[in-house]
């Protein structure tokens, strides 16, 4: 609808005032409980205004309202336009628009917005091999795989990659502890079952004998030079670590590839190669720097260490390289915290300078977001003052959700599976919800209590209206599966003020989703989410879709108004699909 208001409006200024032809347009969708402001609104009268008194031509910003007005062409989207004010343009929609608008979607279902296809990389999660994956990795978990499928409902080729922190110097350390503790591991596989206090055992023995750390040193030197016992212990410990991450990946519904930093040993060769052939390189005392600008201001890169080892400025570099030149991404999107802002931003400007990246070819950008608090406003962290463990934390999601589904008596109602499914859909959508409906820059608070809250804008007020909505048709008695099939002989009506509120409302859905893509935003989604439900429970209040007696038997059932429920309920469907939220008809 906005694309299409901003197209109309265009065009009636070009018409009415050819000079400022070029003017931007600016059009916003009014959020008013009254409706005698329209639905929509032009706001250029007054801009216009201003620009043209500089210009020495004296019109109020009403009159370029009224002009702008006059010369708009019919549209099937607007069922009228009016001044109002100093000069604001309001528009109000076509109820014949909207019907159409919910029978195809109910017709056909929900098909994507025409975008132009790109082939984006998703760069997520990243957690480190044999540490465990905890909160700090929780936001770039789900907001990454959030993009993901907001990307590909808008039919991009989208490759979602896992930079895993599987390379270094910390691999030599736990070779030379995996030797000691299982010195049969080439044939048996070492039952390492906790690879963090493996990981804690062998840092402590590190920093406590001289001779584990030299020996730890030349296991560094081994594996870089492809020593296969060498090799077989670093596969060893990737595998455990793997399958620990797998746990959290299939709790959260995540889908990722690994291609971690070990992938990028022979690029990184190459980019210092590529580099140095470009003059790209200064010698500063015994390393191998970069600067990002030709300036030659702010932080350089360092791409070859003094002891000619390599950096995570070289695997950065290698790792763009790879994905523009080889992986041929015109899109690439980098889910890290904003502490790494300064880090990313050097790459980005020093793949510019070298000519891997072309801003008028490659969109890159930084997805950054804030950190996780504690109820005391401090870095979320255990009593004990140790990073809490993401595997823990959906366990107490779990926890948590059980016991208010129990207080509300569900477990007296819902089956055994029933009771599973909603602990999973409220535990681990409240999780990924709180995350989401911030703007993502922001810190925010850690609380199951107000994550749990069934009031306001939190996943499971969304997750119990969906359910309500899904409610409605199955206690009509009648089967409305068949959707296309009732089309046919009802038509969608939209008299009451309520039924016209909700069916507006919906019809936001395509310009929520071009907003959210634009700048990589979910929390506008879920601000959209929460306006449907509360526009649905308006209706819901106001107007009855099953009247029943006295005796409680089903005397009218309004099937227009039980259609406009299943176009909600698809719209709700397909948010919680793009956010990770896993509704469930039972609750």
């Amino acid at each position: 609808i906005m694309e299409h208001l901003e197209m109309i409006f265009s065009g009636s200024i070009a018409k009415a005032y050819p000079l400022y032809c070029k003017t931007p347009v600016i059009i916003a969708a009014v959020n008013n409980v009254s409706s005698k402001f329209g639905d929509y609104q032009c706001n250029n009268a007054m801009g216009l205004a201003k620009k043209m008194k500089e210009a020495g031509i004296n019109l109020t910003p009403r009159d370029i309202a009224m002009e702008i007005k006059r010369c708009c062409p019919t549209s099937p989207v607007i069922e009228k336009i009016e001044v109002a004010g100093a000069g604001f343009i309001n528009v109000f929609l076509s109820k014949r628009y909207a019907v159409r608008a919910l029978t195809n979607l109910l017709r056909d279902g929900i098909s994507p917005p025409n975008v132009t296809k790109k082939r984006i990389l998703v760069d997520f999660s990243s957690p480190n091999i044999a540490k465990q994956m905890h909160v700090g990795h929780l936001r770039s978990t789900i907001i990454g795989e959030s993009i993901c499928r907001l990307l590909e409902f808008l039919q991009h080729d989208v490759l979602r990659i896992n930079h895993l922190g599987d390379w270094g110097t910390q691999f030599g350390m736990l070779i030379a502890h995996l030797e000691d503790r299982f010195p049969n591991f080439i044939n048996e596989s070492p039952p390492i079952g906790d690879l963090q206090a493996f990981y804690k055992e062998s840092k402590k023995r590190f920093d406590d004998d001289e001779h584990f750390k030299k020996r730890a040193y030349e296991h560094v030197v081994t594996l870089q030079a492809g020593d296969p016992k060498s090799r077989k212990a670093w596969e060893l410990i990737c595998d455990v670590s793997r399958q620990e991450f797998q746990k959290i990946y299939n709790r959260l519904e995540v889908t990722i590839v690994e291609r971690g930093e070990s992938f990028y040993q022979s690029r990184m060769l190459s980019i210092v190669e590529f580099l140095r052939s470009k003059n790209l390189l200064e010698l500063d005392d015994g390393r191998d720097i970069m600067w990002p600008s030709d300036s030659k201001t702010g932080i350089p890169l360092t791409i070859v260490k003094s002891d000619g080892g390599f950096t995570y400025d070289t695997s950065d570099m290698a790792a763009i390289r790879h994905r523009i030149e080889e992986e041929c991404v015109n899109w690439i999107i980098y889910v890290v915290d904003s502490g790494q802002s300064t880090h990313f931003n050097s790459i980005f400007e020093a793949a510019q300078r070298c000519g891997i990246a072309k801003p008028t070819e490659h969109r890159i950008d930084h997805v950054q977001f804030g950190v996780v608090l504690g109820e005391d406003g401090k870095k979320f962290k255990t009593r004990s003052g140790d990073t809490v463990k993401l595997s823990d934390l959906l366990d107490e999601g779990m926890k948590c959700s059980l016991k208010q589904l129990q207080e509300r008596g569900r477990d007296r109602i819902l089956t055994p599976q029933e009771l599973s499914d909603a602990q999973q859909s409220v535990a681990y959508g409240c999780i990924k919800y709180a995350d989401l409906c911030h703007n993502r820059i922001s810190d925010y608070v850690f609380s199951f209590e107000k994550m749990l809250d069934d009031r306001g804008n939190t996943a499971v007020y969304l997750l119990y209206t969906y359910s309500r909505i899904c409610s409605i048709a199955r206690s009509s008695g009648e089967d409305f599966s068949n959707v296309a099939k009732i089309l046919d002989s009802v038509n969608v009506v939209l008299d009451h003020e309520k039924e016209w509120k909700l069916a507006k409302t919906l019809l936001k859905f395509y310009d929520i989703i071009i907003k959210c893509s634009s700048g990589l935003y979910l929390h506008f989604l879920c601000e959209f989410c929460y306006e449907v439900c509360t526009a649905f429970t308006e209706f819901y209040d106001s107007c009855y879709c099953i009247e029943k007696d006295k005796a409680g038997k089903i005397v009218k059932i309004n099937h227009s108004r039980i259609l406009i429920c299943e176009a909600t309920a698809a719209v709700l469907r397909k948010c919680f699909n793009i956010l990770g939220l896993k509704p469930v008809a039972k609750i």
